[in-house]
């Protein structure tokens, strides 16, 4: 019988097992004949012949199975531990307790050349003091610690960012430190190339801040002699008009200087808050009796549109503490807006209300409303949501973004929903008494729209609300 035994290169071997079987048969029948007493000159030469066909087999039996050979022929030495170290990014070196370096490593151990025996001899004196905090947080227990500090590398000193691990005793004393330094020069680069960026645009926002206001305070002087003169030949103090025309001429000289005047202020406004200069003067007054002002103020301008403009106040609503000219111009403000985007026979209201310990003031309108996806860019100087219906209406964009300024100074919130084609409530949320997280300093100028919850308007209709 043969058997086939794959051996390497995918080859097949016969072996034929019957001259191995058969030559331990042989020798089987004559251990059997020998216990049957047969004569051992008739058992031998059988005796013989089936030891020579084992032998035989064995060796075939070997040549086509042969021992696999050992694993360590092929095995790869393993590095050593130093090996591991060098081979490791920056520098590595092994301390003992009280700092000697035992060993340099890593692919920059070549930098400490000439150390005298100890790391911090190549730390730059002026930043070893990070160096030894490192090295007594280790001592205090800590099992690693971080610091950066400049080593010697040549003629020059390179950043470095180096992590302490301790090596303690069985009996939890420090028996060593191993410290890994790491270069920074690149991030160091990056961060000096930030600072400068930091430092351009800080310089370059300020140079904007004054050259706002002193653009501002320039441009006061002639509005005044403008509107000044035109109230005199409104009020025809010397003559009247030889015709209609020249009243209308002198009206829109006086109207273009209120609203050139008003632009100004607000640009005054939002530089001083950007600038963490506008000081809010917070002081008890009647909420009531800013609303009946501004009522005052706005009445003539919804009367001549044919828009319906009141205010209200809930009742129990008295004193409240915060700036009163802010929360004027706020309000003013608002109101304005609503009663320019609302056309004839539309409605404005505006509400105050106290929720909880806050104040509401809600400035409400049936005006052209504002498109869900132009809500979040609500609030932002110098920014009009345009379309053709819109075009006709004007405005610099900087109202809205002045009244989310001031109400970020109080502390308070704004928030804002719309429906477009159906109109728009807007609600400033104040502290009843003035105390809030917000100090007065520097804030985060125009405040950024974030969260956005939906609700619906006052018709029912679903509408998104942009909360600050």
């Amino acid at each position: 019988m043969r058997v086939l035994r794959k051996i390497g290169g995918g080859r097949f071997f016969p072996l034929r097992v019957d001259s191995l079987a058969g030559g331990l048969g042989a020798m089987l029948a004559a251990g059997v004949a020998a216990v049957a007493g047969a004569s051992w000159t008739a058992i031998l030469p059988s005796a013989f012949a089936g030891l020579s066909a084992t032998m035989l087999g064995l060796l075939a039996w070997r040549e086509a199975f042969p021992e696999p050979a050992s694993a360590s022929r092929f095995a790869v030495a393993a590095p050593s531990a130093a090996t591991l170290l060098d081979n490791l990014p920056g520098l590595v070196v092994r301390h003992d307790a009280v700092g000697r370096v035992v060993s340099v490593h890593g692919r920059d151990r070549g930098l400490l050349a000439d150390t005298g025996g100890t790391l911090i001899d190549s730390v730059h004196v002026s930043t070893r003091i990070h160096y030894l905090q490192a090295l007594d947080s280790l001592r205090q227990g800590a099992d690693g610690a971080t610091a950066e500090f400049l080593v010697e590398a040549g003629a020059s000193f390179r950043p470095v960012r180096a992590h302490f691990t301790a090596e303690r005793s069985a009996e939890g004393a420090l028996a060593g430190f191993v410290v890994q330094a790491l270069d920074m020069s690149g991030e160091t680069a990056l961060r000096d190339a930030l600072a400068e960026a930091r430092a351009e645009a800080r310089s370059a926002n300020e140079a904007k801040t004054r050259f706002l206001a002193a653009v501002s305070h320039e441009l006061r002087t002639p509005l005044n002699a403008i509107l000044g003169f035109s109230d005199i030949l409104l009020g025809e103090y010397f003559g009247g008009f030889e015709n209609e025309r020249q009243k209308e001429y002198v009206e829109l000289v006086n109207q273009s200087g209120h609203h050139l005047l008003a632009v100004v202020n607000a640009m005054l406004d939002m530089s001083k808050i950007e600038a963490g200069r506008y000081e809010l003067v917070k002081e008890p007054f009647a909420i009531a009796a800013v609303l009946r002002s501004v009522d005052e103020m706005l009445a003539l301008e919804a009367s001549r549109k044919g828009v319906v403009f009141s205010t209200r106040v809930a009742r129990g609503l008295d004193e409240v503490v915060a700036d009163r000219r802010a929360v004027k111009q706020i309000l003013i403000n608002l109101a304005n807006n609503a009663i320019k985007f609302t056309d004839e026979g539309g409605v404005v209201t505006l509400d105050a209300m106290i929720d909880g310990d806050r104040l509401l003031l809600r400035v409400s309108d049936t005006g052209i409303g504002i498109p869900a996806d132009k809500l979040a860019l609500i609030g932002m100087p110098f920014m009009q949501v345009q379309n053709d219906y819109t075009r006709r209406y004007d405005g610099t964009g900087l109202g809205l973004a002045l009244v989310k300024g001031l109400v970020a100074l109080h502390g308070g919130d704004f928030g804002i929903e719309s429906v477009e084609g159906r109109g728009t409530v807007i609600t400033v949320a104040l502290p009843l008494d003035g105390n809030s997280e917000a100090t007065g300093g520097l804030i985060e100028f125009p405040p950024k729209l974030a969260d956005v919850k939906t609700g619906e308007n006052r018709d029912g209709h679903a509408a998104q609300a942009k909360i600050a």
